[in-house]
């Protein structure tokens, strides 16, 4: 057997052997997408059966009945067209605590990032320590604080407490570090423009994938959130569909839950998100340091 046999063996082997390898790695992600699909698939087939077909069909066969339209007409007619007022709500919630909050993340995380003051190395600190920190855990101290200046039961009782997060500050000023030049900041100064026009003008530009990001992350967490709502409100008309949602499983005076409407109505709170992500997508990049200097 020659040489070069030999080595087109060896090659082969080694190929094989990567090929092995790189398999384990594909199964996982499978796996993991199954984990993630299979719910919202579960979801889209539930909401076409009723209440008693949940229990009585298999999991994963759609019913073709109607019972799909059914269940969207009930959710839209129960209680004199409440839900709608939920989705507005979430709407009002999520986008206005959104913008609000990435406005205020990404000011905050370019002047850590940018700017050297006396105790914002400390400010960082305490920034990196608050991520730590359970939200969950601030919801009964946020209510009273809140009641002493009764503004509970309103649209700023949610928004106000979710507008400054750590998480948000903390990305967008490694962002900044990275993306946003010294000699850019410098070059707009010389022209004249002030410190808030370089970072409403420049800055924000270069950080606007970090400021994306931040918004999507606060306007998933606003939309999804639970415990906030629940503890703020007491008026089913100021719910957002998390807590919407819940009070048609509570079941009162004899009444079913209605599991049925509940499922469509899960469908239909994911669409928004789904429409999201996707018209957002164009505003990610892969590098996260590329900036507006080429070497």
């Amino acid at each position: 057997m020659t040489a070069i046999q030999l080595r087109g063996r060896g090659r082969e082997r080694k190929l094989g052997s990567t090929r092995r390898v790189n398999l384990v790695p594909t199964i996982i992600l499978i796996i993991g997408a199954l984990y993630c699909v299979l719910p919202v698939l579960w979801i889209l087939i539930a909401s076409t059966k009723t209440n008693d077909e949940l229990f009585s069909t298999a999991p994963f066969l759609p019913r073709f009945d109607g019972g799909f339209i059914a269940n969207m007409q009930a959710l839209f007619a129960d209680q004199n067209g409440i839900f709608g007022q939920w989705v507005l709500n979430s709407v009002i919630y999520a986008i206005g605590g959104g913008v609000l909050s990435t406005i205020i993340a990404g000011a905050a995380g370019y002047a850590l990032g940018k700017y050297t003051f006396r105790g914002s190395k400390w400010i960082f600190r305490l920034i990196v320590a608050a991520v730590l920190l359970p939200q969950i855990m601030l919801a009964i101290p946020q209510f009273l604080l809140l009641a002493k200046f009764g503004m509970t039961n309103n649209y700023a009782s949610v928004i106000l407490p979710q507008l400054v997060s750590p998480f948000a500050i903390y990305l967008c000023k490694i962002y900044a570090e990275a993306s946003v030049p010294d000699e850019i900041m410098e070059a707009a100064r010389i022209d004249g423009g002030s410190e808030w026009r370089i970072f409403w003008s420049v800055g924000s530009r270069l950080m606007m994938p970090a400021l994306v990001t931040v918004f999507l992350l606060q306007f998933i967490g606003i939309w999804n959130n639970f415990l906030l709502p629940f503890v703020m409100l007491n008026d089913n008309r100021l719910y957002p569909l998390t807590l919407g949602l819940f009070s048609l499983m509570i079941v009162t005076g004899g009444t079913a839950a209605q599991y049925s409407i509940v499922i469509a109505g899960v469908l239909v709170s994911i669409v928004p998100l789904a429409i999201l992500f996707l018209s957002l997508q164009r505003y990610w990049k892969i590098d996260l340091i590329s900036g507006g200097v080429k070497i």
